[in-house]
């Protein structure tokens, strides 16, 4: 196998889970081949380097085998390598919106157990 369709590769490489999904991510611009806004008919060769945005994570991964038939997760793991870059930047965002939402951020009125600390260190 030379080419096959972007939209059929990534389905068969589990990043989505319909091939309309992800035609629907190719059309909306969120796959890059090569630096450049891909369409859902474009063949996509070995050694082709795309860039996926899903959710809030970014990912760049390197085409590595070729396949138009969605088989299992461990197979579908051969067919592309992520950068170290990518891995890396994915794991520093995902840490700095964990911390995000680990500050606590008042929304105005204490809950019950709040005020009972409260009238606490009143008393005290």
């Amino acid at each position: 196998m030379d080419a096959v369709r972007i939209d059929k590769w990534l389905w068969a490489a589990r990043f989505f889970k319909t091939r309309s999904l992800a035609k629907t991510a190719i059309e909306g611009g969120k796959i890059q081949i090569d630096g450049v806004k891909a369409k859902s008919s474009r063949q996509l060769e070995l050694g082709a380097i795309l860039t996926i945005r899903q959710g809030l994570d970014t990912k760049t991964v390197v085409v590595s085998a070729l396949s138009d038939q969605r088989r299992g997760a461990p197979e579908a793991m051969l067919l592309c390598s992520e950068t170290a870059e990518s891995v890396v930047l994915r794991e520093e965002n995902a840490a700095k919106r964990k911390a995000i939402n680990n500050a606590s951020v008042s929304d105005g009125k204490p809950n019950k157990k709040q005020r009972r600390q409260i009238h606490r260190f009143l008393q005290n």
